[in-house]
């Protein structure tokens, strides 16, 4: 069980039957009357934000994030499965939680699936991963002085700007944080 002092941002906690993080909370001591403490909590289950205010005395279960190696194994028409790399036992995250993540979503490779009591709530990319290049355009040489840079299309459907010097078929590396090249493989 978790008391009002507890809460901090990020702090997971389990409330009304929901799997919420704190978000946001202002501690507020009036000069007369109970202390309490206003919060945003996002719910980790349906992505919507809620403000609510505790006061002293009001309890929740204070939850521990997990993350464990899973492998991405398949997308449905909207769930993404993937398989834990020591149990074998298969998780499905809705669509919704994988969000823009799923550009950089490679069958077979190994992600870490946040969990909290048993839910997958999500996952986590590496900085960087490597993806194949399907239609980019012929890079025509002397026409920059600085290199310069061409639109192309990865495997998964994500358009990024590499050099002119890369060609259909090549490995890319991306990096997952801003979404730019970072170099050929």
């Amino acid at each position: 069980m978790g008391s009002v002092s507890d809460l901090r941002k990020g702090l997971i906690i389990g409330f009304e039957g929901s799997i919420y993080e704190v978000i946001d909370f202002l501690h507020v001591n009036p000069g007369k009357g109970q202390a309490f403490v206003r919060t945003t909590l996002k719910n980790l289950e349906t992505e919507t934000t809620i403000k609510r205010t505790f006061k002293k005395g009001d309890n929740f279960d204070v939850l521990k994030l997990e993350e464990k190696a899973a492998q991405y194994l398949y997308k449905d028409d909207c769930n993404y499965f993937f398989m834990d790399m020591e149990s074998y036992e298969q998780y499905v995250i809705d669509e919704t939680k994988i969000g823009s993540s799923k550009n950089y979503l490679r069958e077979g490779m190994e992600y870490k699936v946040r969990m909290a009591e048993g839910k997958a709530l999500g996952i986590t990319l590496p900085n960087f991963v490597t993806l194949i290049v399907t239609s980019t355009e012929a890079g025509i040489k002397g026409n920059t002085t600085q290199g310069g840079s061409k639109p192309a299309v990865l495997e998964t459907g994500v358009r990024i700007k590499v050099p002119l010097f890369i060609e259909e078929g090549d490995e890319v590396v991306v990096d997952t944080r801003t979404g730019e090249y970072s170099e050929r493989k």
